[in-house]
């Protein structure tokens, strides 16, 4: 695997990669988009991290028994050849980033750490005690919340203990989201002495009006220090998540963040939408409407992005993500492997994954269950010996083949529908395929399903128009575009 060299030299000064010549007005000229499109086209829709959507799921959810059942055929049938997936969903943060969309407990007292750990652990067990051999682990990724939160002493407390009890495939991929501003050369050794070599940082914007704004305060200064602690410790692949839409951004402070991200040379760039749902996050009421772009303008800012990561030589991957060539993320686009899970996308498929923590899900591929959100609850099921389980799916066999097409075309931009599969859509789903093809988003020839380049911005979109399960009049999904 190819590593990727500091952008810092040995005196920890800034070594810009590029030089971004072309001035503001020019960028925006370039990228700007059909207007009329956007109009059409944004409306609410699932992001399609699962199929089916969350919200779509059978208020009815799989029994215990159901899940032990799924999870144990899947792992039967899987861990030899291609392990297993873990996220472990850590929820502690010391304040509340106003714009965030993730299940989290604000707190200043670290003493929830450890009993938190030895909850997660006896989760952990309860699903040892389901299997019949020991895990074969491909991928394994602390989320949260802040895993940085956690101290490195409980951190290798918690891996150790995982440790002990599975195989780690040689190949694995180990991934950890840290806060900028909490993630010491103590957290970056331990964890990688512990096997973890990608680190993600939520960066989200480099301007301090806008950093105040959502309460995400972090110096360019601090983020670099830490780039350049988790090179020089070993970590290989770095990712920088971004978010487009948030309150106060205009072209201006994109392209000022972006000119930033190029002097640090991430591997990895996640250039999320900030979905508006106060409805559900209460925090971002703080935001008025007019404090946001406009969709029009929204869309302005990820197309001059976008066209900015473009000249920086990163690769568009899927749904919001971009690339360095040299990043495995890269690679596995361009040979048929990317996948997409609750982790986000992955460059390999482990078809069952194991979410522990409280709000964690995990995934047997035919069926979803979900732990209950609040942490004391969460904690109360695990230690009486029961599965934290209040949510969950079994999908049927036209679920099943509705999810491979939707992650195909998440993931390549591609999918071979089945024979007939139009003529079993609804009319309505037929006349919005029809109006696809003829806005220029796709081609669709002998049921081969192809997003054009002008569609990818649109394929949730398209996906929407497949999906014969999504009911298209929810308001609980943020807005496409």
């Amino acid at each position: 695997m190819t590593k990727i060299m500091s952008p810092l030299d040995a005196d920890h000064q800034i070594t810009p990669y590029f030089h971004i010549s072309l001035n503001l007005n020019q960028k925006i000229s370039n990228t700007s988009m059909d207007k009329q499109l956007i109009r059409k086209y944004n409306v609410p829709g699932p992001r399609y991290t699962s199929f089916p959507p969350v919200p779509e799921w059978n208020p009815k959810p799989p029994t215990i028994q159901d899940w032990k059942n799924s999870i144990r055929e899947t792992f039967n049938a899987t861990n030899q050849k291609e392990g297993i997936s873990l996220y472990i969903h850590l929820p502690f943060c010391e304040s509340l980033c106003t714009y965030c969309g993730c299940n989290t407990r604000i707190t200043v007292n670290h003493k929830v750490e450890k009993p938190y750990i030895d909850s997660v652990l006896k989760e952990w067990q309860l699903y040892l005690d389901t299997f019949r051999d020991k895990p074969k682990v491909a991928q394994i990724h602390l989320g949260g919340g802040t895993p940085t939160f956690f101290s490195p002493e409980n951190l290798q407390y918690l891996m150790d203990s995982i440790h002990q009890t599975i195989d780690l495939l040689p190949n694995a991929e180990l991934g950890f989201e840290g806060h900028p501003n909490n993630t010491s050369k103590s957290h970056l050794a331990t964890l990688h002495s512990l096997g973890f070599t990608r680190l993600s940082l939520g960066i989200q914007d480099f301007d301090y009006s806008v950093q105040k704004k959502v309460n995400r305060i972090q110096s360019y200064e601090t983020v670099s220090d830490v780039v350049f602690n988790a090179r020089k410790a070993g970590y290989y692949s770095i990712n920088f998540d971004l978010i487009y839409g948030l309150p106060l951004q205009t072209p201006q402070t994109i392209e000022a963040t972006i000119k930033k991200v190029s002097t640090l040379k991430p591997n990895r760039i996640a250039f999320y939408s900030y979905a508006h749902v106060p409805w559900t996050k209460p925090g971002q009421r703080g935001f008025v409407e007019n404090d946001l772009p406009s969709n029009e303008a929204k869309r302005e800012l990820y197309e001059l992005g976008k066209q900015m990561l473009e000249d920086l030589e990163y690769k568009e991957i899927g749904m919001d993500h971009f690339s360095l060539t040299s990043d495995d993320l890269y690679l596995a686009a361009n040979t048929g492997t990317l996948h997409r899970n609750f982790m986000g996308y992955t460059p390999r498929k482990t078809s069952l994954l194991i979410g522990l923590g409280s709000s964690s899900i995990g995934d047997s591929w035919t069926a979803y269950a979900q732990n209950v959100k609040v942490v004391e609850l969460y904690q109360k099921l695990v230690h009486e010996g029961k599965l934290p389980i209040f949510k969950g799916h079994q999908l049927s066999a036209r679920e099943q083949s509705m999810r491979h097409h939707i992650l195909d075309l998440m993931c390549n931009y591609n999918t071979q529908l089945d024979p007939g599969f139009t003529k079993k859509l609804t009319k309505n789903a037929q006349k919005q395929l029809e109006t696809l093809v003829d806005d220029g988003l796709i081609n669709l020839v002998e049921n081969r399903l192809e997003v054009l380049p002008k569609g990818k911005p649109f394929v949730r979109n398209i996906c929407m128009a497949i999906d014969p399960f999504c009911k298209k009049e929810k308001s609980v999904y943020s807005k496409t575009i």
